[in-house]
């Protein structure tokens, strides 16, 4: 799931077939990959906060930094 598709490679798609059906077969691959990207994303933060809420109930902090730390790092690598 780690495509990089960048603009040239947009517009190099548009310049060698002069159609506009390869650029579009591009631009959906880009669209359906940042879709799957925030899917992803947002089942692992939901499962997290759910892990957080279990620790928090059994009153286990040992859980509850685990899973805050695994949060942070979630939460931080989407920021780059």
């Amino acid at each position: 799931m780690e495509n990089y598709y960048s603009y040239a490679d947009f517009m190099k798609a548009m310049a060698q077939t002069k159609k506009i059906t390869e650029a579009e077969k591009l631009l959906n691959d880009i669209y359906l990959d940042l879709f799957l990207k925030h899917v992803h994303r947002s089942q692992q933060e939901e499962q997290l906060m759910t892990l957080i809420d279990e620790a928090l109930d059994n009153h286990d902090q040992q859980a509850f930094i685990k899973y805050t730390a695994q949060l942070q790092t979630l939460n931080h690598e989407e920021t780059e």
